[in-house]
């Protein structure tokens, strides 16, 4: 028996694609739907929607920071905020800061969460670059 997921949603694929022949836009369901929407949500600065100024995670601001315990504490918290009032279908299980790549310049937030309704687990990684595009 398929369990009916329609609640979780359908949204734009991310980024948005464009299928020709059909000439539709490429859409998401599901867990996959949820992932977009937190990369999305993690990407976005606030005030960046006119229409959702609240809408966003302010990690740019942590970008000239040194990346010590303080810091890495903080992100975690802005990271949980953001998801707790901008994600109302999952709840978070975890949130991991990995620092490994630190020195190129990338860090990757991991989140474990719950889909609220089905109690099923997922994951998405989030690539938070503290350095500027130099290589065009």
């Amino acid at each position: 028996m398929k369990i009916n997921t329609d609640f979780l949603g359908t949204g734009w694929s991310f980024p948005p694609e464009f299928n020709e022949t059909e000439g539709k836009l490429a859409m998401t369901t599901d867990v996959e739907d949820i992932n977009n929407s937190l990369k999305i949500l993690l990407s976005t600065r606030p005030g960046e929607r006119v229409m959702f100024p609240n809408y966003g995670c302010d990690l740019q601001d942590m970008l000239f920071k040194p990346l010590d315990l303080t810091l890495i504490t903080q992100m975690k918290g802005i990271v949980e905020r953001a998801i707790l009032y901008h994600e109302p279908r999952i709840n978070i299980l975890s949130i991991e800061i990995d620092t490994q790549d630190e020195l190129q310049g990338e860090v990757l937030i991991q989140v474990d969460y719950e889909v609220r309704n089905t109690n099923t687990r997922s994951n998405m990684v989030f690539p938070f670059y503290k350095g500027e595009a130099t290589e065009i």
